[in-house]
């Protein structure tokens, strides 16, 4: 497995990473807690040594199933987690609950994670949300008393704006940003991503696969059971599934050629932008990650990385229903 260095700080990383949070969360009913821990310690064995999670995603089980699953390779990964809602009354599922970054608050979240996560310190901790509420700099202030006693090595903000994260990395060195990002996600390509480039910063990319679409496993006909939440974004209804269904087409077309996956194509896409850039595709099943795993050996020609983001340029639709994109990019 290749390896990245995450910001000029920070740990070095397997190239792809894990996101877990649909073993637990969002994707429909939480997975089997045996079949899971079976998943994760895959990951491992295949060269993954990083893993993403929060308190939300359960809400708190997701942390609890890695806290039990890594603790044999705890010294050989690298473990993220996340504050920032208010989980205390609930959420209804396909609602994003309210945030809460007070600084206290950080700190009832930090000792509770560090608990389900059997761990003594949080490799990476993230601002899962930014709030308007508290002013970034106190947010950074707190994270670096944390690092200060230990508790926490480096800090991350997700789906932060570029002058959020200068005013959080003027007060504690920001290591990460985790923000959505793949061939038909771009937004943060013409102001975030300079700013991180200038500061030292690495992105790790939330649904690089395009919430699943992008592995050409979905169609128009396709249904979402109860408690997957994809089927209350825009982007899965059937019309603009069906509109985009060109983008998968022509990313498995290049597939084609190198005898790989539209999945394959995807994060190869993604993984050429930048070289501190570390995708976190969710899978449930073994033989995704090895799929995975084999998009970091990939190797794109320029003339392929311009054709597949024309492809995804022509995306339709948009990721998150109004109420929800309006607190992200604060």
């Amino acid at each position: 497995m290749q390896k990245r260095t995450l910001g000029t700080n920070g740990p070095i990383v397997s190239a792809i990473g894990l996101g877990c949070m649909g073993m637990s969360h969002a994707y429909g009913l939480p997975k089997d807690k045996q079949e899971m821990t079976a998943v994760l310690r895959h990951a491992v064995e295949a060269g993954i040594t990083f893993f993403d999670t929060a308190e939300m995603y359960g809400p708190f089980t997701n942390e609890e199933l890695l806290g039990e699953a890594l603790v044999p390779f705890r010294n050989q990964v690298t473990i993220a987690t996340k504050f920032g809602f208010d989980l205390t009354s609930g959420h209804t599922p396909g609602t994003m609950p309210g945030v809460n970054s007070r600084p206290e608050h950080i700190r009832d979240v930090v000792e509770a994670s560090l608990k389900r996560l059997k761990s003594e310190t949080i490799d990476l901790l993230y601002q899962h949300r930014v709030d308007p509420a508290v002013p970034i700099e106190d947010v950074a202030g707190t994270v670096k008393e944390l690092i200060a006693e230990g508790k926490v090595k480096y800090f991350g903000l997700s789906e932060a704006s570029a002058k959020t994260i200068r005013r959080a990395h003027a007060v504690q060195k920001v290591t990460v940003l985790q923000s959505e990002y793949s061939l038909w996600w771009r937004q943060i390509e013409s102001e975030i991503l300079p700013t991180l480039e200038e500061l030292g910063i690495a992105l790790v990319p939330y649904s690089p696969l395009g919430r699943g679409f992008l592995t050409g496993t979905f169609n128009a006909s396709t249904s979402f059971g109860a408690g997957d939440f994809r089927g209350a974004l825009p982007r899965f209804t059937a019309e603009v599934m069906k509109a985009n269904q060109s983008v998968i087409d022509r990313i498995a077309a290049i597939g084609k050629r190198h005898d790989a996956s539209p999945a394959q194509v995807a994060l190869a896409w993604v993984l050429a932008q930048r070289p501190w850039i570390v995708p976190i595709p969710g899978t449930t099943k073994a033989a995704r990650i090895d799929e995975n795993i084999a998009a970091v050996s990939l190797t794109l020609s320029a003339d392929e990385i311009e054709e597949i983001g024309a492809a995804g340029a022509t995306a339709q639709g948009a990721r998150y229903p109004e109420q929800l994109e309006a607190k992200t990019n604060l």
